[in-house]
């Protein structure tokens, strides 16, 4: 089947983000539960990706507001991760919601939208209730996420993610690929890997396929107006973090502190203060009312011998190259934070 140009005429979830690192899990969930997907891409490479997992593909922008009322008003619901990751991200994803919400208002049918757990800051017990201290990273969030849990005759869910993992991608690179010094332990100087801070942060995670199965019980199963972080309990200090890749780095678990000058330099000043963030949150409210089982491997189990080991899978999509600019692109959806 080829893509279609606009409306599919096939009742269906609505997905964007369809061919990215959460949102391609939330495909093959759909699509493994025998589900009609129709994934908004941008090209023609981007569709044969989606088509070959049996989804129907339309090729356009999140900014064509034409035709994404006229997706939404022909789906079953929507289910919105998609983001361009750079400055233009705000204003897009308010525009998005305008066009969902001409073609949903009034239907009661499901919108899960995406935020991101860095709204909340610091935080040695989050929950959804939490109140908000954002970085700037983020800051614009809570207008738009306003919007969707207040709109008249549409199931909304809005999940907030912890920092996503697994399949070598996303924001764990950082953690990878932070530079290497020299340390003296105890009279022997060996290469050590710079931890992102001081080693005592604590960052709220979660396995990427675990985090799909979350949307989708949003989809189904959550109550109009609701909101669910999306983390799987872990909360593994940064020291834990770098300890784990430099075991598997070969550097016999050596790391060493980073001061905040220090990560800016590597990450940006807005990037970096998100991952100095100090955050610890059990995602308990969607276990209890979802049903949700998260169960997939720790970060890091993946860091030490899992994806992000050397010898094993890293993808190359979203922190290909020197990583600073891409994690950047991959934060301002999913540090997602």
């Amino acid at each position: 089947m080829g893509a279609r140009q606009g409306f599919t005429g096939v009742m269906s979830i609505f997905l964007t983000g369809a061919t990215g690192f959460v949102g391609s899990s939330i495909l093959r969930t759909l699509r493994g539960q025998g589900r009609e997907v129709t994934a908004l891409v941008r090209n023609a490479a981007k569709a044969a990706e989606v088509e070959a997992l049996g989804a129907t593909a339309v090729i356009g922008e999140l900014g064509d507001s034409e035709l994404i009322t006229t997706l939404a008003i022909a789906s079953d619901g929507v289910i919105h991760v998609a983001s361009p990751g750079d400055a233009s991200s705000a204003d897009l994803d308010d525009a998005f919601v305008t066009a969902v919400f001409a073609g949903l208002e009034g239907s009661d049918k499901p919108f899960v939208h995406t935020g991101g757990i860095w709204v909340f800051g610091d935080g040695a017990a989050i929950t959804e209730d939490s109140p908000q201290n954002p970085p700037a990273l983020t800051a614009w969030r809570a207008a738009i996420e306003k919007r969707v849990l207040s709109a008249d005759g549409v199931k909304t869910t809005v999940i907030m993610p912890g920092i996503v993992y697994g399949y070598g991608s996303g924001i764990p690179n950082s953690v990878v690929d932070a530079p290497r010094v020299q340390v003296d332990v105890n009279g022997v100087t060996g290469s050590a890997l710079k931890l992102i801070g001081s080693g005592d942060e604590h960052w709220t995670t979660v396995y990427v396929d675990d985090l799909a199965e979350l949307y989708v019980l949003a989809f189904d199963r959550a109550a109009a107006g609701s909101v669910y972080l999306g983390v799987n309990g872990q909360n593994p200090t940064t020291r834990e973090l770098g300890s784990a890749a430099s075991l598997a780095a070969g550097l016999e678990g050596r790391v060493a502190p980073s001061t905040v000058e220090e990560v800016h330099a590597v990450l940006g000043v807005p990037f970096g203060d998100a991952l100095l963030l100090d955050q610890q949150a059990t995602g308990a409210a969607a276990r209890a009312d979802l049903g949700w089982a998260p169960a997939g491997p720790s970060l890091v189990d993946e860091l030490r011998s899992g994806s992000y080991a050397p010898g094993h899978y890293r993808s190359g999509g979203w922190l290909a190259g020197s990583g600073s600019r891409a994690s950047a692109r991959h934060l301002q959806r999913f540090g997602r934070s």
